[in-house]
């Protein structure tokens, strides 16, 4: 199977299940979901990255014992990606990573959003000039600031802002976009392609997967 991290500490199993369900739902793999301890607000700063990234290797290293064959951060920043990745003999998958490969086939401006205050330097590495802008919506700070409906509204009016930058396409800078199904918002209302992150790190996570499996 395929083991996915969260990054943030959530009491409610409903949402610590929701990414490896929208996995599992898309390409037909299963997903076991765990989440990392002590991080109730997830990562949102540099300080919240640090105090992660040891708790994420510790959950990786266990998961891989237990039967994982490929693993995933599923966070934008690609928090502890590579020191995972030294840890462990199964691939390592970032959701920042999968998701700018993505907009970069397309090949068109994006328009970034985030909680942070900029762009995480693994997303800015690989998009480089096709990113238009980007927004952090406003109040947002923490990922469950998304689970608010003011939240939510706030979200919308950063991604019309985008557009109106010259975003061809809104490329999601933080997996707690995917908790609130918010892609399928902003593709109604404003009629836009939306790169999920939790889609994209999927979408590459089962490609390995599958291939493992025929092996």
């Amino acid at each position: 199977m395929i083991g996915l991290i969260r990054v943030f500490t959530a009491k409610d199993e409903e949402i610590v299940q929701q990414h490896g369900r929208k996995i599992s739902g898309l390409y037909d793999v299963a997903v076991l979901s765990r989440s990392i301890p002590d991080q109730p607000l997830g990562i949102y700063s540099d300080e919240t990255e640090e105090m992660a990234v040891p708790k994420i290797v510790e959950l990786g290293v266990q998961m891989e014992l237990e039967g994982c064959r490929v693993l995933i951060v599923s966070c934008a920043a690609d928090p502890g990606v590579q020191e995972l990745r030294s840890r462990v003999q199964v691939p390592v998958i970032g959701a920042g990573s999968s998701a700018s490969l993505v907009a970069l086939a397309l090949g068109e401006p994006v328009g970034l959003m985030g909680i942070t205050e900029g762009v995480s330097p693994v997303m800015t590495r690989l998009l480089g000039d096709l990113i238009v802008g980007y927004n952090r919506p406003e109040g947002v700070t923490n990922t469950t600031d998304l689970l608010t409906d003011a939240g939510r509204e706030k979200a919308l009016e950063g991604a019309r802002s985008l557009v109106g930058q010259g975003a061809k396409a809104i490329v999601f800078a933080c997996t707690g976009f995917t908790t609130i199904d918010f892609a399928d918002v902003i593709r109604k209302e404003l009629q836009i392609p939306v790169i999920d992150a939790v889609e994209a790190e999927g979408l590459m996570a089962a490609n390995y997967y599958k291939q493992l499996a025929a092996i």
